[in-house]
């Protein structure tokens, strides 16, 4: 509850009217209390009525789309700390606009949130408030789940070889990404690498009466949870895997939240959530183990702390303790941290806390406890008003890695308001300072202004050049053009003053050559024009006295801008080192972790850069990456500013509380525990199945690698007949094939359908050949069918992977489906193992067995025509792409071509048989435009073999080109691009130019001017080189990677 809402509703009388208020801020996301208890007034107490008052005077409001969790966005929602929900705590709520134009959903939202409050608290132990933010919430996910989309986040798929998925010696253990799930793996990771949180998580045992429950709902999903993070927490502690997998985890808090794979989580949120469970979790077993006293929660006194709030509301003084876990803080605004916390704990008029009569309003925050782990959720978020949805803040914030916060404490009041006073006098009369160094830096009274010291520069510079006894029109007579006739530039009034022609004009060149005109030369400035102008008349003795002026005026200014530099550089100084006294610098909190975000707000990627007390060095946790980091990489990630990454929550520890980070020792011998040593007799039981498992993975996986080298000695010693020789190839080119059949690609899904096998032979290992294989088929598909709702960056095309991904997506026959996958398990490649060669054996005597009134094989073969001129089509798109990259427009823009062409064909057919239409349209009209741009500058040289080679560009490749970018009419953009190349030739005509060059222009515009839409043919498209699919993949990936780091202008 808000320090307002305590003055406002004392007591219990109206609690009610406070339900109903803080459902209409978790529904509307407005914060200010008076506009709420207004609404509700002239609503007369009904919720929807409120409701539809206060989003009529709203802007535009957020889509269902583009809709995401923004609770620490909105404006002055840095008021509302959250507070646990044990030891008189309320949980964090999130604000969810649901105020659209659907008025079913708002219906809905408020409908969930009030109905049968009471009996569910009752059944389920969770209070109204929490389980109305719980759905509207829920609710909100439900409306967005299949639209948001994420930019970075991916599944990681495993490596086949279980040797690039071994942890290298004592390195720290990744967490692997299940599907957008890099927020969990910062959270996770921040607090593991917290040794008192690792030790109470890993020696946390189910309460005694564990059989007796669940009794609630709470306790039916804490403790499941708690096992599976003791669980996760001890692989990360001995795991011989390099990364492990928190599906079981992940899955526990995705129930909770409704969600799925395409929705990405908040941190702010999941870390509520979490301490939030296992605030829970804790307290059934202090419930349990307490002897008459009130138990003691561990997870509250690890990271709940308490704050005063003194303050006057409407005349009247009050005063709170309230208590606090992840404390907000605001961005905008705000250079460093230090800011953020002054703004933090003051608000409003703070003088009236110190007048008897005032009837304004303020508050102070004093903590007078706080927790040994402190985290500071930066509030990068806002809503957009305007444009109805939440936009990130860039802007940069710094932080130091050790904080001081006796400023903060309440210990401290009396000397920090002290302090803040004179540092607020300080404030002010720096602002003095600054606005007079202004008016020296920036004089004039114009819209252009410059440096008092320059003009004063500028002026001592004019009236000490040569005196000059002609207008500055009289000497241009000299070099008069010879016909007569004047620039463009010379005004009508001057045309009585000009001299004689030059050819009046004698010739002072020693040597007579003939002058060699060339197109589009500017004229050049005659060569005994003065630099600078010069007064006409002036005496030596004004000069003298205007000069003496001049530099004591100039002394005076570049002294008083000294002084003024230096005073405010001294007034920042003194605000600095304000709270260096050795009194302010007794409770230091050490950085712990940092969690960066990157991205925008409905969409980015999360990782944890955390700090290794014992190493001291950082490191970067990045889902399964785990690498050596610096202070240095850490600012340029966190602070902002500079990129889309910046720093979205802030862990500190109490740098004195050294158990915080106290490695645990051996009670006997006295030795530091590591590793396995540190974990409960479960636990180690626990990982050590889990290693002989992966153990048993390397075994199989070198015993499969002696296997095929033992088959290939032997097919090494069979005589064979000797293959034809091929063609030879000219050196330094590359080798350039048909595109693979239909077979030669299922040759690259072997180790897929290999994989499907030994999995389905782990399961059902005593069955046999077909119902292996019939398993095996099914967990294919379900692969695929996962990977085909995917919705990947898009650097990550998951359609290359396999043709029935493809398919999924188009909607194809089941039919269709079924029989690829029989011909991806009746292929010849699966007959090097004997397991595989049954169900090989099984796969093709189904296929035999298909009728042809079954399966119409002509749509089959249509179906798998369109996948290979989809592979096609990425193939020019990729290799012109690269092209591009390159500088080599001409080759990028044949591929372009076809790439465009193939893909408009495919899109006919359905929205995903081929590529995004606006990415390739793009580069290939940038390609048109670069061209024709290197076209003009040689036609512009006046060079006759450049010329004609210009010429040869605009009519082979510009020219038949225009009609692909006019016949469709809705394409602006390139309209527009065609008019800019005809234009760009056009502006020619008013130019004087050789006639030879005159008459290739007036031949060559009719043809670009040709406004037919009739389409040239074109050669045959370019040949395209033979990849794998793995080949593909990767050259796929890295060309889209390298196109959104460096965006094409206009892209």
């Amino acid at each position: 509850m808000t320090v307002e809402q305590n003055v406002l509703q004392p007591g219990g009388a109206a609690k009610h009217q406070q339900t109903f208020l803080n459902q209409l801020r978790e529904i509307t996301g407005i914060n200010d209390i008076q506009v709420l208890q207004q609404a509700l007034k002239d609503s007369n107490g009904n919720l929807e009525l409120a409701v539809a008052f206060l989003t009529a005077k709203n802007a535009k409001v957020p889509q269902l789309e583009e809709a995401t969790y923004y609770q620490t966005a909105l404006p002055g929602n840095d008021r509302y700390i959250s507070v646990g929900s044990q030891a008189d705590s309320i949980f964090f709520s999130d604000v969810i606009d649901l105020t659209g134009d659907d008025k079913d959903d708002l219906q809905r939202a408020i409908a969930l949130s009030l109905e049968e409050s009471n009996r569910a608290f009752r059944e389920t132990g969770i209070t109204d408030e929490e389980q109305a933010i719980s759905r509207v919430l829920e609710a909100s996910i439900a409306e967005n789940k299949a639209s948001l989309k994420r930019t970075h986040p991916e599944v990681w798929s495993d490596s086949p070889n279980p040797y690039d998925r071994k942890r290298q010696d004592n390195c720290p253990v990744g967490l692997k990404n299940v599907g957008n799930t890099c927020w969990f793996s910062a959270v996770i990771q921040s607090l593991f690498n917290l040794l008192e949180f690792r030790r109470l998580v890993l020696n946390f045992s189910p309460p005694a009466n564990a059989q007796d429950l669940p009794r609630n709902q709470k306790e039916h999903r804490n403790l499941p949870f708690m096992r599976e993070l003791r669980y996760l927490f001890a692989l990360l502690v001995g795991s011989k895997r390099k990364y492990v997998d928190p599906s079981r985890a992940v899955e526990i808090l995705k129930d909770a939240f409704k969600s799925n794979d395409s929705q990405q989580q908040d941190v702010s949120e999941f870390t509520h959530k979490l301490l939030d469970w296992l605030e829970d979790a804790f307290q059934i077993k202090a419930e349990e183990e307490r002897d008459g006293e009130k138990p003691k929660n561990p997870m509250v006194e690890l990271f709940y702390g308490r704050f005063l709030a003194v303050g006057v509301l409407e005349g009247k003084k009050f005063e709170n303790t309230e208590m606090f876990g992840q404390y907000p803080l605001q961005v905008n605004g705000f250079k460093d941290l230090h800011e953020c916390l002054e703004a933090a704990m003051i608000e409003g008029e703070i003088e009236s806390l110190h007048s008897e009569n005032s009837a304004k309003s303020g508050q102070e925050h004093w903590f007078t406890e706080l927790p040994p782990v402190l985290t500071f959720e930066l509030s990068r978020f806002e809503f957009n008003q305007a444009l109805g949805r939440p936009e990130k803040i860039h802007n940069k914030l710094e932080f130091p890695p050790i904080l001081y916060l006796d400023r903060y404490m309440h210990k401290n009041r009396e000397i920090t308001r002290i302090k803040r006073d004179e540092i607020k006098r300080l404030k002010e009369y720096l602002t003095v300072l600054q606005q007079r160094l202004e008016r020296y830096l920036s004089y004039g009274s114009g819209p252009k202004r410059f440096p008092l010291v320059d003009v004063l520069q500028y002026a001592l510079e004019f009236a000490s050049s040569k005196p000059v006894c002609t207008s500055p029109v009289d000497d241009l007579g000299a070099s008069a053009p010879a016909s007569g006739t004047l620039p463009a530039q010379t005004s009508p009034s001057t045309i009585e003053q000009q001299g004689p022609s030059s050819s009046d004009v004698p010739s002072t060149s020693p040597v007579q050559r003939s002058v060699i005109h060339k197109p589009f030369t500017q004229s050049r400035i005659p060569p005994d024009l003065p630099m600078h102008p010069a007064p006409r008349h002036i005496t030596e003795e004004e000069l003298s006295v205007l000069e003496g002026c001049l530099h004591r005026w100039r002394t005076e200014v570049e002294n008083d801008t000294r002084d003024l530099q230096e005073s405010i550089s001294r007034i920042h100084r003194t605000i600095e080192l304000m709270y260096s006294d050795k009194t302010m610098v007794q409770v230091p909190y050490r950085l712990h972790a940092v969690l960066v975000h990157e991205g925008q707000a409905n969409a980015g990627h999360y990782w944890a850069y955390i700090y290794d007390h014992h190493q001291k060095r950082w490191m970067k946790y990045n889902d399964i990456s785990v690498t050596k980091s610096t202070w240095e990489e850490l600012e340029r990630d966190s602070f902002g500013g500079y990129r889309n990454a910046s720093a979205y929550c802030l862990m500190y520890i109490n740098d004195k509380e050294q158990y915080l980070i106290q490695e645990e020792f051996n009670k006997e011998t006295g030795q530091i525990l590591v590793g396995m040593d540190t974990l409960p007799s479960d636990l180690r039981d626990y990982v050590k199945e889990d290693n002989k498992r992966f153990e048993k993975e390397l075994e199989e996986w070198d015993a499969e690698l002696a296997q095929k080298a033992q088959q290939e000695k032997l097919l090494s010693q069979i005589p064979r007949a000797p293959a034809p020789s091929p063609a030879p190839v000219q050196a330094g080119e590359p080798e350039y094939l048909e595109q693979p059949s239909r077979t030669d690609l299922s040759k690259h899904l072997k180790e897929d359908s290999v994989q499907a096998i030994n999995k389905a032979l782990a399961e059902q290992e005593d069955r046999g050949p077909e119902a292996i294989m019939d398993s095996a088929i099914k967990l294919e598909y379900t692969r695929l069918l996962k990977l085909a709702q995917e919705d990947p960056p898009p650097e990550c095309d998951y359609r290359l992977r396999h043709a029935i991904v493809y398919f999924i997506q188009n909607q194809a026959p089941k039919k269709i489906i079924e029989r690829t996958l029989l011909e991806q398990f009746g292929d010849h490649n699966l007959s090097f193992d004997e397991r595989c060669r049954n169900i090989m054996k099984v796969a093709q005597s189904k296929l035999e067995m298909i009728k042809p009134d079954e399966v119409n094989m002509e749509e089959y073969e249509r179906w798998h025509q369109d996948y290979r001129n989809f592979r096609e089509t990425t193939m020019f798109l990729m290799v012109g792409l690269e092209f591009f990259q390159k500088k080599s427009y001409m080759e990028a823009l044949l591929y372009l071509i076809y790439a465009y062409q193939n893909n408009k064909e495919l899109l006919s057919k359905g929205p995903y048989r081929g590529h995004d239409e606006e990415l390739i349209s793009h580069y290939r009209r940038e390609c048109l435009l670069k061209l024709n741009e290197h076209a003009a500058a040689l036609f512009e040289s006046g060079d006759d073999q450049e010329v004609n080679n210009g010429l040869i560009i605009m009519n082979e490749l510009i020219v038949p080109c225009l009609p692909l970018l006019l016949v469709d009419e809705m394409e602006e953009k390139d309209i527009v691009a065609v008019e800019d190349m005809r234009n760009r030739w056009c502006s020619y005509l008013g130019q004087e130019m050789e006639p030879n060059l005159q008459e290739k222009l007036t031949d060559f515009l009719p043809k670009l001017l040709d406004c037919s839409t009739e389409i040239k043919g074109f050669n045959d498209p370019p040949k395209l080189p033979s990849y794998s699919t793995h080949e593909l993949c990767e050259r796929y990936a890295r060309i889209m990677l390298s196109l959104s780091r460096t965006p094409a202008d206009g892209r």
